[in-house]
């Protein structure tokens, strides 16, 4: 298992020496720098300012070009911006001056290889009925989103949900840094690379996601959709590839599809905005919501179901299993994800397939 002490040579660590304890503290999530006096960790989904600080800006300077060109990037005035993956799977972002005015900020998300059991994640995260619901999903190949903010454990769900299909298929799984951890028979992972100094050999998502159409998915997997490259895996969704996953950047079910929209309208294909959104309405089945509450914790918040247009024109996206109300106990916010009684358009396929294991499955709880 590659460390993060492995990742890095010792001039950097020796430039990172204020932050060290913090990139091998395994309880510190992400390492926020905003220029070389201001410096913020994550623990436990909390941020909280720490009593340390960098010589100079220059120190840190230092240290990010160091980064950089370990990874085969460059940082300069003409590229102010690096946004790189590391030996071990941590993300490193950063913006220097003159676009960042308060000197080199710096963002470190680390890898974690902690893993999580789906019976784990029901209870911390979502609910039996919950995920009950969810597998049936899987089984049955149903089109998933999964939307959420910036760390709201996203790729965490996908993983998991990934646990749940069923064997003897072909699934292409398709991200900008391999996070997903899927372990299945039968996966093939792919990854974009960015271009090198000269602007050559860059493979976009839309580029792989084209290339594995053509190698015989049973299922595609895109850990976020986040540019034109939606349009492509609507197509895959929309052309008999059931059970086709990906994640987008949204606050709510709403969002979430008006975004994959959005993002499909920005690429090169020649379609009319009603055939799109056609497309859009027939290519996602559910849309799974997933915040970071205001305690740390992450929680899946809503599961609704996309069924075409209200009469207005807007996505007509039912929940079908929602957070009622969060009471704040304590430090923690509780509260269940509870059926709303509304049940999925495809009720009668989950039971001839005899899935229903439970009966009450969508009625609330008393």
């Amino acid at each position: 298992m590659t460390t993060i002490s492995s990742v890095f040579d010792d001039a950097i660590k020796q430039n990172m020496a204020v932050i060290w304890p913090f990139m091998e503290d395994p309880q510190v999530s992400e390492i926020l720098i905003n220029g070389p006096e201001e410096i913020f960790v994550e623990k436990k989904g909390k941020l909280e300012r720490v009593p340390v600080r960098f010589p100079d800006d220059d120190v840190l300077l230092a240290a990010v070009n160091s980064i950089a060109q370990s990874v085969g990037r460059r940082i300069n005035e003409e590229n102010p911006r690096l946004d790189a993956r590391l030996k071990n799977g941590s993300r490193i972002a950063a913006v220097i001056k003159p676009c960042s005015l308060k000197g080199t900020i710096v963002s470190i998300r680390k890898f974690t290889q902690a893993k999580i059991s789906w019976n784990d994640y029901v209870k911390l995260a979502l609910s039996p009925k919950g995920a009950l619901f969810l597998a049936i999903c899987m089984r049955l190949g149903k089109n998933i989103i999964v939307s959420g903010g910036t760390g709201s454990g996203k790729t965490t769900l996908l993983t998991l949900l990934c646990g749940h299909i069923p064997p003897g298929q072909r699934i292409i799984c398709i991200e900008d840094s391999n996070e997903l951890k899927i372990n299945y028979e039968h996966v093939v992972f792919f990854e974009t690379r960015q271009a090198d100094a000269q602007g050559k050999g860059e493979v976009s998502m839309k580029d792989l996601l084209k290339s594995s159409l053509r190698l015989r998915p049973d299922r595609i997997i895109v850990g976020e959709v986040r540019a034109s490259e939606a349009i492509e895996l609507i197509n895959a969704m929309n052309t008999g590839h059931k059970g086709c996953m990906g994640t987008v950047h949204a606050n709510t079910p709403d969002d979430a599809i008006i975004r994959l929209e959005a993002l499909a309208q920005s690429g090169e294909a020649q379609i009319s905005e009603k055939a799109l959104r056609s497309q859009v309405s027939s290519a996602v089945d559910i849309i799974i919501q997933v915040n970071r509450l205001s305690d740390g914790s992450r929680r899946v918040t809503e599961i609704s179901q996309v069924r075409g247009f209200l009469p207005d024109g807007s996505y007509n996206v039912v929940p079908l299993f929602k957070i009622p109300r969060l009471v704040k106990k304590g430090d923690k916010l509780e509260g269940t994800l509870e059926p709303t009684q509304n049940k999925p358009s495809f009720y009668n396929e989950i039971i001839d397939n005899n899935l229903l294991f439970d009966k009450d499955l969508f009625v609330p709880s008393k």
